[in-house]
């Protein structure tokens, strides 16, 4: 994966070289602001669902995704990744 190419409020990343990417679908721009870089620490693999830990410098961030995902990304523990965040609802919970 190249570094990104920022964009005022979006990020641009280039997946694949450029021979691969007509054939290709790949994320051209993105509109998710909380992203976390780091590397992949452990993947719990169920039949339909697999939960995937990746140790960011914030801290754990953890993902359900589906385990054809996990397959279909090739994704394995040390993997470099990014973990987007996007949430239509943030809860409190009193201290």
């Amino acid at each position: 994966m190249s570094e990104p190419e920022l964009r005022a409020d979006r990020v641009l990343y280039s997946f694949f070289p450029p021979s691969e990417r007509e054939n290709t679908m790949s994320i051209q721009a993105i509109n998710v602001r909380n992203q976390f870089k780091g590397k992949i620490r452990e993947i719990i693999r169920g039949d339909v669902v697999s939960e995937v830990d990746v140790e960011t410098a914030w801290g754990i961030v953890t993902s359900v995704i589906t385990t054809r995902s996990v397959d279909e990304l090739q994704l394995k523990i040390g993997s470099d990744v990014v973990a987007l965040v996007k949430s239509t609802e943030v809860s409190i919970a009193k201290l």
